[in-house]
């Protein structure tokens, strides 16, 4: 897996969510340095497992459609009366 990378403008929207809620929740003032950091540690330490989450449910979304294909191609299919031999 490659690193979880956002672009600026992202990060930007990221840091303020978190400054606002260190505000709000935790009656906390972080600055943006530590804030980018504590973002950062997020990204590299717990944003993995949000990530695989994302994957595992994409991936069960994808067999799902496949097993809904699967039947539509059954439901479609000919009667043939092929003989062995």
């Amino acid at each position: 897996m490659s690193d979880i990378k956002f672009s600026r403008e992202e990060k930007e929207i990221l840091v303020q969510k978190l400054k606002t809620y260190f505000t709000t929740e935790l009656d906390q003032d972080i600055g943006q340095f530590d804030c980018e950091f504590f973002l950062d540690f997020i990204s590299e330490q717990i944003g993995a497992f949000y990530y695989n989450k994302g994957l595992s449910d994409a991936q069960t979304i994808i067999n799902g459609k496949m097993a809904d294909i699967s039947d539509a191609l059954y439901e479609i299919e000919k009667v043939t009366s092929f003989s062995n031999g």
